[in-house]
C-alpha cells in the first residue's frame, strides 16, 4: 500500500499542519474540530511521533470548556477564535480513545494521569445527552439547548469511545458502572432500533460506522456491508460519501477499510486502500474527494484527518499493538461484547 518512505512524507505532511501549541487543524489556515484533531493525533502516535501526539492531547485538555466540552470548530486551531459553538457528543467522545490509544502505545502512566479528568468530564458532558431509548443526542447549542436527535454514525463513534474510556478507567482501578449501563444501552439501540437515529441512510458513514465503532461485529457487520457494498463502493476509486453524488473521499475509503480489517477482511480492506492512492498528493497528503463524472479533485483540500484516517488504516493492517487493541477491541472491558459476538 505504501512505501515506508512514502508513510514517513504522509507523516511529516501531519507534523507540518500541527501548530507550534499542539493543535492540529485540518489544513493551515483553516478550522479544526476536536474530533479530526484527534484522528491525526492518533496517527502521529501510530508512526512513532509520540511527544507531538501528547501535544495535541495536552491542546485538548488546556482547552476544555468548563461543561467538559469542547467547540465544535476553531479558527485554524486557535483556542481563542471559535467558528462553530455548537458542542457535538461524538466530538467531544472522542477524546477517551485518543487518549486509551496513546497510552497503549507508549505506557505512559503519568500522561493518563494527567489527561484522566479531561476524559472523565468530557464522557460525563456526553451521557447528559442521552436518550431514554439509549441513544446520544447530537449537541448542545451555544446557549445550552439540547439538541435530542441522534446520529447513528455519531452514537457509533461515541460507542467506541464509552469502551474506551471504560478501559482507562479500569487501568486506573476507578469503576465508573453508570457508564458501563450507558454503553450497553447505546449499543442495544444501535444493533436494534435504527428508527431511533436521524435517518442519513444516504451517508456512507452510517453504512459502515456501527461496525468501525464495535457496535456490529461478526456475521451480523458482514451481512451489514454486504448488503450496500454495491451502492457505496466504487470499484477501482473508493467509496462514496454520499449518495447518489457522484463523489468517492479518502477518509470515508481509508475507514471503511479499517471497518473491513476488524471484520477479518483484509483482503478487502488492503484492496480499497490501493484505490485511494490516486489521491495522494506529491508531498504525501491526501486530497479529499474526486468527483469522478467530472474527473475533478474536489474540494482542492489536503485534510489532515484524511492522512491521518488512512495511517491508521495502515497501521491495524501492519499489525501496530496499539492500534489493533483500539479498533479490533483487545483490551476492553470484559463483557463489552456485541451481544452478536457473546
Amino acid at each position: 500500500m505504501l512505501t515506508a518512505e512514502q508513510a514517513a512524507r504522509t507523516v511529516a505532511g501531519i507534523l507540518a499542519t500541527q501548530r507550534a501549541d499542539g493543535a492540529i487543524p485540518w489544513f493551515r489556515g483553516h478550522h479544526l474540530d476536536p474530533w479530526d484533531h484527534t484522528e491525526a493525533a492518533m496517527a502521529l502516535d501510530a508512526a512513532g511521533e509520540h511527544e507531538r501526539a501528547e501535544a495535541a492531547y495536552d491542546w485538548l485538555a488546556r482547552h476544555q470548556n468548563p461543561d467538559g466540552s469542547w467547540y465544535a470548530a476553531y479558527a485554524d486551531g486557535d483556542a481563542t477564535a471559535p467558528t462553530d459553538r455548537g458542542r457535538e457528543s461524538n466530538f467531544c467522545a472522542y477524546i477517551a480513545v485518543g487518549v486509551w490509544h496513546h497510552f497503549l502505545s507508549t505506557g505512559d502512566e503519568t500522561f493518563l494521569d494527567r489527561m484522566w479528568p479531561a476524559v472523565h468530564a468530557a464522557i460525563e458532558y456526553v451521557l447528559e445527552l442521552q436518550q431514554p431509548g439509549g441513544e446520544i443526542g447530537w449537541k448542545r447549542e451555544d446557549d445550552g439547548t439540547p439538541v435530542d436527535d441522534a446520529l447513528l454514525t455519531g452514537s457509533s463513534s461515541v460507542y467506541q469511545a464509552l469502551r474506551c474510556a471504560l478501559a482507562l478507567a479500569e487501568q486506573r482501578e476507578e469503576p465508573q458502572p453508570d457508564w458501563e449501563l450507558a454503553v450497553g444501552r447505546l449499543g442495544h439501540a444501535i444493533r436494534h432500533h435504527p428508527e431511533r437515529f436521524l435517518d442519513k441512510s444516504r451517508y456512507s458513514m452510517d453504512w459502515y460506522y456501527p461496525v468501525l465503532g464495535g457496535a456490529v461485529r461478526g456475521a451480523a457487520a458482514r451481512e451489514r456491508i454486504d448488503a450496500d457494498w454495491e451502492r457505496f463502493v466504487v470499484p477501482g476509486l473508493g467509496v462514496r460519501c454520499v449518495l447518489p453524488n457522484p463523489w468517492v473521499t479518502g477518509g470515508e475509503s481509508a475507514e471503511l477499510a479499517l471497518a473491513l480489517w476488524a471484520m477479518g477482511e483484509s483482503e478487502r480492506a488492503v484492496q480499497i486502500l490501493k484505490w485511494i492512492q490516486h489521491l495522494r498528493a506529491e508531498d504525501g497528503m491526501y486530497w479529499t474527494g474526486y468527483v469522478f463524472d467530472d474527473d475533478a479533485i474536489w474540494p482542492q483540500e489536503l485534510t489532515s484527518w484524511t492522512a491521518g484516517s488512512l495511517l491508521l488504516a495502515v497501521a491495524a493492517l501492519g499489525g501496530d499493538e496499539a492500534t489493533t487493541a483500539v479498533f479490533g477491541g483487545e483490551r476492553l472491558p470484559a463483557g463489552l461484547a456485541p451481544d452478536c459476538c457473546r
